[in-house]
């Protein structure tokens, strides 16, 4: 049940004419407590906010707007006949998160990170996890991200993933829960990073009001991360970004982050392998190639080794990285570590090989290839939420409460075919936070996306990707569903 904001009704809407029609319900809301009262952190701008008509804050949005458009920071939505390509959806209204807050957040995310490396090298291996019975070995070896060619190979510093986007969400009571793990190509950080340039360019003031921890530095942070992944024997690699091209969906962030670490922006065509080493096409001739931070799927890399006729990557690629000659970040085969329903696993993956508890809770998730899992599931479609286990970015996907009779039973039909292919979680009350929607400012349902980087060291930039629901009442965040994004603060 609904109740307006108590602290807000009292105020006329002259004195606060944008919150008028702001309202609380059961979620956990980002900016005011249960009574109504702006949270400590927020206060500053709840006030600032209070100061501002509505018309300077549609301005403001104009200006923010026009800037992503200068820019062009665009995503695609495929399969929409109106067209592919789109001004990705920005938030005129921060995100804020205390510093205690994130300190938790990065242990947390740390902590993750480790321990799916060390599943990831540890099935490639020895397998001990599954001998010992503590992840079930059909479950691995049924993934289709899962990869037999990585078997026995080393890998530098054994780091298997080296940039992570995990997705949070922050339950009723306040705390956050891991959702999901991106450990193939884990995208959106180019709009954080545009967030903040355009935050700082719309609300000047305000934004240097708050002490907010910077993210600036991430394009050098990846550099380094990626220079870490090196062969030893080259003292100054060459680094390249490798994208599958203009068509691909974050074809914007690909050059984004390629010009932020002074790198080479190559197509698979632009790269030849010779004797096992990876050579890039340059107007000065051929030139060798250490490292690639790869944008193109597993299944993409290489058609020799993977699919035969793929042109996004380079023949004979995956025998150089075989060879220790090129690494290739993220390394093949991770896709298996964020698998949804190995995600189920993650905890006891964490007390396994790190000997702790979770310092971040997963979801509660239901295997449907159990048999007593799915009967449930299947008696409670209407309540819960399915997800297909090897898909992203909104796709293949059932929220229950939202869904349809007919809807319902088409997932019924597809969980029954192929139960290996789908979890089920409950419906979530994902946080709300104050967005500015058609000249007022509303309450939308949020999640955070930070973005873990592993070389030397791990390496989080403070903040992350809060992506933003902004239909009314939906509970998806992602772009091609309708979702958009605002910045994130950490303040110190």
């Amino acid at each position: 049940m609904e109740q307006q904001i108590s602290s807000i009704t009292e105020l006329s809407k002259s004195q606060a004419p944008s919150f008028a029609n702001y309202e609380l319900d059961a979620a956990y809301d980002e900016m005011f407590e249960h009574d109504g009262t702006a949270r400590a952190q927020y206060r500053p701008l709840f006030n600032r906010l209070q100061e501002l008509a509505p018309s300077e804050l549609k301005q403001r949005q104009q200006t923010a707007d026009i800037a992503f458009l200068n820019q062009g920071i665009t995503f695609t939505v495929y399969g929409n006949n109106e067209g592919t390509e789109r001004i990705f959806p920005y938030d005129l209204l921060p995100r804020i998160i205390t510093a205690e807050e994130w300190t938790k957040l990065e242990k947390g995310l740390a902590q993750r990170i480790t321990a799916l490396n060390l599943f990831l090298k540890d099935i490639y291996h020895e397998g001990r996890i599954l001998n010992d019975g503590v992840v079930p070995r059909d479950l691995v070896y049924s993934c289709k991200h899962y990869r037999r060619e990585m078997r026995g190979i080393r890998i530098r510093r054994d780091i298997y993933v080296s940039v992570v986007g995990t997705d949070l969400v922050r339950l009723n009571d306040g705390e956050f829960a891991i959702l999901e793990d991106n450990l193939r190509v884990p995208s959106g950080v180019s709009y954080m990073l545009a967030n903040r340039q355009v935050m700082k360019r719309v609300f000047p003031g305000m934004f240097s009001s708050y002490n907010v921890q910077p993210i600036d530095h991430y394009g050098q942070a990846l550099l380094s991360t990626l220079r870490a992944l090196a062969p030893p024997n080259r003292p100054d690699p060459t680094i390249v970004l490798l994208t599958p091209g203009v068509f691909n969906s974050a074809y914007y962030e690909h050059t984004f982050l390629a010009r932020q670490m002074g790198i080479e922006l190559v197509e698979g065509r632009d790269l030849i392998v010779h004797d096992n080493i990876v050579y890039m096409r340059t107007t000065g001739g051929l030139r060798r190639v250490d490292v690639i931070y790869r944008r193109v799927d597993d299944d993409f890399i290489d058609p020799l080794t993977f699919r035969p006729g793929s042109i996004l990557g380079a023949p004979g690629l995956f025998n150089a990285y075989r060879a220790g000659n090129v690494a290739l970040a993220n390394a093949p085969g991770t896709g298996v570590a964020d698998d949804k329903a190995l995600y189920a696993f993650v905890p006891a993956i964490i007390k396994y090989y790190l000997d702790e508890d979770p310092i971040l809770p997963n979801v509660e998730t239901y295997l449907l290839s159990d048999d007593k899992q799915r009967r449930h599931v299947l008696a409670n479609l209407d309540k819960l939420v399915v997800k297909a286990v090897g898909e992203s970015g909104g796709y293949g996907m059932l929220i229950g409460p939202h869904s349809t009779a007919q809807e319902r039973e088409v997932f019924k039909q597809l969980i029954e075919s192929d139960p290996r292919n789908y979890i089920a979680q409950p419906t979530l009350a994902l946080s709300r936070a104050p967005c500015f929607i058609d000249g007022r400012v509303e309450a939308r349902h949020v999640d955070l996306r930070p973005y873990i980087l592993y070389g030397e060291n791990i390496t989080i930039v403070p903040g992350g990707l809060t992506r933003v629901a902004l239909r009314r009442g939906s509970l998806v965040v992602n772009s091609s569903q309708g979702g958009g994004s605002k910045d994130t603060w950490v303040l110190s």
